[in-house]
């Protein structure tokens, strides 16, 4: 579960991590500041921990990568510079990252998220073909509501990310329209829900992607980020908890479904 999405969000019982752990989640993902006092309680809980942050410039990589790893973070996602960076800076970036991640002995994932350079499709897979070290957080509401990937042939730009799918260790749940990026989808079905069908595709090429080539050390996670209508996610409150579960459901069925052999969904 994403502490971000804890926000506002009305989670049944006193304990919202008691309720979490209680609920089948494994972990709770920080964001920026991390408290000391939801860390202990979380290791108390036996809820493992990832995290998050922000690198703007080259420098600020390794002590993020060293905070995360001191906390003993499984792993970090990263937003990444602000998406006006020239190919010089952004690469400068990007070697940062994975010097960072390899001296802290930390994953450090980079989110396909607005406002970085990781903010479009194309520029992406070109950093995925040039630095096969690389891996991603798919926050891919991003992609599919802010490049609107339904407009055209979603079936080519599917095709066209598998570089990036190839290369997912994280996800964090969350399903747009073309419009909204991020949507009530109900109990899941994608009868009139056209996009929860996408959703599924994509995040079962990311699984896919993952069996087919992760190393044994490898982990996946899963994480709903369902955030408050407040700042702009959502244009109508709804129920984020229950929704929430519904993601979750939706991530196992996809990542059962790999485990069945190919397919060309």
């Amino acid at each position: 579960m994403s502490e971000l999405a804890l926000d506002d969000m009305s989670v049944p019982g006193d304990d919202p991590l008691e309720t979490i752990r209680t609920a089948g989640y494994a972990g709770l993902q920080l964001f920026t500041d991390i408290d000391p006092e939801r860390v202990a309680a979380c290791r108390r809980l036996g809820l493992a921990l990832a995290g998050s942050g922000r690198v703007n410039k080259p420098e600020e990589a390794g002590p993020l990568a060293a905070q995360l790893a001191n906390v003993g973070m499984v792993a970090g996602t990263l937003h990444v510079g602000w998406g006006i960076e020239d190919d010089a800076e952004a690469h400068a970036l990007i070697d940062a990252i994975l010097k960072a991640s390899e001296q802290h002995r930390i994953p450090l994932y980079v989110e396909t998220h607005r406002a970085t350079i990781f903010q479009d499709m194309w520029r992406t897979v070109q950093f995925a073909r040039a630095w096969p070290d690389l891996r991603f957080n798919g926050d891919f509401s991003h992609w599919y509501t802010g490049q609107e990937m339904v407009y055209g042939n979603f079936d080519d730009k599917l095709a066209f990310i598998a570089p990036v799918l190839e290369r997912i260790r994280f996800l964090h749940g969350r399903i747009g329209n073309p419009g909204c990026i991020q949507v009530d989808i109900g109990d899941g079905a994608e009868d009139g829900r056209p996009f929860v069908g996408h959703f599924r595709r994509l995040w079962t090429a990311a699984m896919r992607g993952f069996v087919a080539s992760a190393s044994p050390d490898d982990v996946l996670v899963f994480s709903p980020e369902l955030l408050a209508s407040r700042i702009y996610y959502q244009q109508s409150e709804s129920d984020r908890w229950e929704q929430s579960l519904v993601l979750c459901r939706i991530a196992k069925e996809c990542f059962e479904s790999c485990l069945d052999g190919p397919s060309s969904s």
